[in-house]
């Protein structure tokens, strides 16, 4: 990490897999956009909402990225001690008693499922919808867990492009099943279920596909289970803290579904509060994600080795990188909110009325988008520290800092419910930012607070010119179609031009090692 030479390196590799898991999330945004114009945010669409949450918040508990976080550290570790045969056997271990642990897991809360959707109100046809729909879903369980498995081996050699693409296909899959199957649907329901069922089968194309790209390492995925070997130990006994860890985070959202269907409005609340995160995670996955998955490996090699300057130096290159990237992300989606809302889902089944509803909620979700970026490279610090019990109380407390604050938001309405998520994301990077001070002395945090303040104003200069812009094109043109994508392509790009140059102006580091991707594509 050291010199421009490395940033420049740091940089290309998070361009990369940004633009990697980019299309992935735009294709995301298509799926959500596709489903909206089917569905809306009214009705029984919420029934779908919810029954989603559980298996998503399992899913998140036990698989998929709670598992790579745990696993990549102890792959990592028997890799740099040259250990490869070793950990290509720990790996095929972990892969087939975690195949046969969450099938078992996933039959389990199929079974128990009408108790487990009890709590959130529904009754009637409802509530058997809410359970149907939830049995149908919970088989991405058991499939991303092997998933976290196949992905952590790649991102340890620091293979990031594919599984950042194979996401491209899911979204893919459900796109064609929304498209295909829900007009030949009979019913309202029927067409729930298509949409379940395209998930599903969206999940088994995820897991499949990468699978190839592990050809020609330096081992291969085994028919074997070895759990005697202390590293598989090892591996469960990290990922208690970081199932936890990341659980907890995404209990937040289950919390919130609860409170959006209880207590503010059940046919409305949940869906719209879900149309808008599906906008806030584009820049959250296109930015955050990418540095944080490029840097833990680097990160989880320098925790082996021992060299904490190298650590400090990484953590805070990622924290800047971050804030330079989703500052001005969250600028333009609180003052772009309305208009961003309406051009993406007002069409088919959502109408007018719903677009101020969900503007509100992606401006409150905005609030706290660099600082959820942030909290996610930390976690990932502590991850490959092998210390996650650290990251898994502060998550303990988010958790019960966000729902006293939904116990006094929910009360202003439908946004009230993402600005306690904001908040408590806030409070709870502000935590982890404390204590990994605490342990290495110093994180570069003036560098960091340096960078932070100048992306601010710069980003102040962008909401300025931007706002500005849409609203003059906006009140000339009118809102046609092609009017609409006229006036918001035009306020993006004229204040995207204004950060830049304002970044230019002040001195912001982190934009030089962006430009030098210019200059190393000329060189070469």
């Amino acid at each position: 990490m050291d010199g421009p030479g490395a940033g420049r390196r740091l940089a290309r590799s998070t361009a990369i897999f940004s633009l990697a898991t980019g299309l992935s999330r735009i294709l995301g945004l298509v799926r959500e956009i596709v489903a909206r114009r089917y569905f809306g945010v009214e009705g029984r669409i919420n029934a779908f909402t919810i029954a989603f949450q559980v298996p998503n918040l399992v899913r998140a508990l036990v698989a998929d990225a709670a598992l790579s976080s745990a696993f990549v550290p102890v792959f990592s570790e028997l890799l740099e001690k040259g250990e490869r045969a070793r950990a290509w056997r720990v790996a095929s271990t972990l892969f087939w008693l975690l195949l046969l642990g969450l099938g078992g897991l996933t039959a389990l809360f199929i079974l128990v499922t009408p108790w487990v959707m009890a709590p959130f109100g529904y009754v009637g046809e409802e509530q058997d919808l809410v359970v149907g729909l939830s049995r149908v879903l919970f088989p991405i369980v058991a499939l991303l867990g092997v998933s976290g498995i196949v992905v952590g081996i790649l991102n340890s050699y620091e293979h990031f492009s594919i599984p950042a693409l194979t996401p491209v296909f899911w979204n893919l899959a459900i796109i064609a099943g929304l498209v295909i199957g829900v007009p030949h649907a009979g019913s309202e329901d029927a067409k729930l279920y298509v949409y379940a069922g395209s998930i599903v089968a969206g999940t088994v194309l995820q897991v499949l596909l990468p699978v190839p790209w592990l050809a020609g390492r330096d081992g291969r995925l085994r028919l074997l289970i070895d759990w005697r070997d202390p590293a598989v130990k090892q591996t469960f006994v990290l990922m208690v803290p970081v199932m936890l860890g990341l659980g907890l985070i995404n209990f937040n959202a289950v919390i919130g579904s609860f409170f959006a269907a209880r207590y503010i409005d059940p046919n409305l609340a949940p869906s719209a509060i879900d149309a808008a995160f599906r906008i806030y995670m584009l820049p959250q996955g296109m930015f955050s994600v990418a540095v944080a998955t490029v840097l833990f490996p680097s990160l989880a090699r320098a925790a082996t080795r021992g060299d904490t300057d190298l650590f400090r130096r990484t953590v805070g290159s990622g924290l800047r990188q971050i804030s330079f990237l989703l500052v001005p992300a969250s600028v333009v989606c609180a003052v772009l909110a309305e208009p961003i809302v309406r051009l993406l889902y007002e069409r088919g089944e959502f109408g007018s009325s719903e677009t101020p509803v969900v503007a509100a909620a992606l401006a409150a979700f905005s609030l706290g988008l660099a600082f959820n970026g942030m909290m996610l490279m930390l976690n990932r610090a502590f991850f490959s520290l092998q210390s996650p019990w650290l990251p898994t109380a502060v998550a303990l407390a988010n958790l019960a800092l966000n729902t006293a604050l939904n116990v006094a938001f929910y009360r202003v309405g439908t946004w009230g419910l993402p600005l306690a998520t904001s908040l408590s994301n806030i409070a709870a990077t502000v935590a982890l930012v404390l204590l990994l001070r605490r342990r290495f002395g110093r994180l570069e945090l003036g560098d960091t607070g340096r960078t932070l303040l100048l992306v601010t104003a710069a980003s102040t200069v962008l909401a300025g010119v931007a706002f500005g812009a849409w609203y003059g094109l906006d009140d000339l043109l009118g809102r046609a179609g092609g009017a609409q994508l006229l006036s918001l392509g035009v306020a993006l790009s004229a204040g995207f031009a204004a950060y830049v140059f304002s970044c230019r102006l002040l001195g912001v580091r982190e934009l030089d090692a962006l430009l030098s991707l210019r200059g190393g594509r000329r060189a070469a």
